[in-house]
């Protein structure tokens, strides 16, 4: 896909993985919308891709707050019109046994690792539609492949993104719809995860 002046939102973008794609993506000539929870990751993050002539919208966000994702994405749409790529990538990582692991815990990750790729899959979707030329991408991991003990709860997260990503692939196919769907499985990065 040629970037220039096309549209792209990522999500987790403070840092690590998010933060390449959007530098990458502001070198490739990308209009960005980009988010973080943290302010001050984010903000050096949009400095950054300005230095490379990026145009960009950012906003902190917590995935985990669906009317705050919906809102983020109705103002996304509203100021810069339909949007070309969405990469789903915010994340967390927690280390705990099922028999350590509060609901508290598992909530936290279940909300941003799962209901984060599901609000921004269906807050933008149908700006990918409308767009003629969309691609969504769901960062899942290799841990959406295989179980690992300490693991549960994020294996549970990125199994559920997997699956979740395929079914939508499957159904952009039936539907005709010019939107790609794929779904990343990266395995270990150094990041602040």
């Amino acid at each position: 896909m040629e970037y220039r002046d096309k549209l792209a939102v990522v999500t987790g973008t403070g840092s690590g993985i998010g933060r390449a794609l959007a530098l990458d993506l502001a070198r490739r000539g990308a209009r960005l919308a980009i988010s973080d929870i943290n302010a001050d990751t984010l903000a050096d993050t949009v400095s950054a891709c300005e230095k490379h002539g990026a145009k960009v919208h950012s906003q902190t966000l917590d995935v985990s707050d669906r009317t705050a994702f919906l809102r983020y994405a109705d103002d996304v749409v509203a100021e810069l019109g339909d949007v070309n790529l969405v990469v789903n990538n915010a994340g967390v990582a927690l280390m705990a046994t099922v028999e350590e692991m509060t609901w508290e815990d598992f909530d936290w990750i279940m909300g941003i690792n799962f209901w984060g790729v599901m609000h921004g899959t269906k807050a933008f979707l149908p700006s990918l539609i409308a767009s003629g030329d969309g691609h969504l991408v769901n960062i899942s991991s290799v841990f959406g492949f295989v179980g690992v003990p300490t693991q549960s709860a994020y294996n549970a997260a990125k199994f559920a993104v997997r699956g979740f990503t395929e079914a939508l692939r499957q159904e952009m196919l039936i539907a005709g719809h010019p939107v790609a769907v794929s779904c990343v499985h990266p395995g270990g990065i150094k990041t602040n995860i």
